[in-house]
């Protein structure tokens, strides 16, 4: 790995839930020499109504992710041998695609990730504030989630089990990028 001139850049993409932070931080302490950037760390510009950007379409193009890629290019200069990305787009946003290496897609079950979902995010929550998130799930969200399936998973270079345990999901994904490495197959490119 010493000899690239970049790192090698990997984009872990899930559905809500669905694993990204976690399987993202365990691979970077996984990985020799590397950084994890998150997608939730950043205001990013774009659909003010997500339901509505799905239902027409969903262009990932309309979000605007300049503060990542501006982060993304300045991590590269570094001696970095990989750069993971808590990323839910895999090669979607045109900014972005461009320095991916390898797009994974967590497929975890729906039912897991919205479980893990409402445990992470509603502990402190009345239970009357969890059945509304419900029901917002299945008459709107879900279709957010449907959509992830459909175009993410499918645009993405390997799909990894999600309901498998962290240390088998990390395992199966460092494996994984081994195996490309090994094999040279990498992105040759200048930024």
């Amino acid at each position: 790995m010493e000899n690239r001139n970049f790192p090698y850049i990997i984009a872990i993409a899930a559905v809500s839930g669905g694993g990204k932070t976690t399987i993202a931080t365990k691979l970077a302490d996984k990985l020799d020499k590397s950084k994890v950037l998150y997608f939730d760390d950043y205001e990013f510009d774009g659909p003010s109504d997500i339901m509505d950007w799905v239902d027409n379409g969903t262009n990932y193009d309309d979000w605007d992710l300049t503060p990542l890629v501006t982060d993304l290019k300045l991590l590269i200069t570094e001696k970095l041998n990989y750069i993971v990305l808590d990323y839910p787009m895999a090669y979607k946003n045109s900014h972005i695609s461009n320095f991916i290496d390898l797009a994974v897609f967590i497929d975890t079950p729906l039912d897991i990730a919205l479980a893990r979902r409402i445990h992470r995010d509603y502990q402190q929550e009345s239970s009357e504030k969890i059945l509304d998130e419900l029901t917002f799930y299945l008459t709107h969200g879900r279709r957010g989630y449907l959509e992830m399936l459909r175009t993410i998973k499918s645009a993405s270079d390997e799909v990894v089990d999600g309901s498998k345990s962290i240390a088998e999901i990390t395992d199966n994904i460092a494996e994984l990028i081994l195996q490309k490495v090994e094999n040279n197959n990498v992105k040759h490119r200048t930024y």
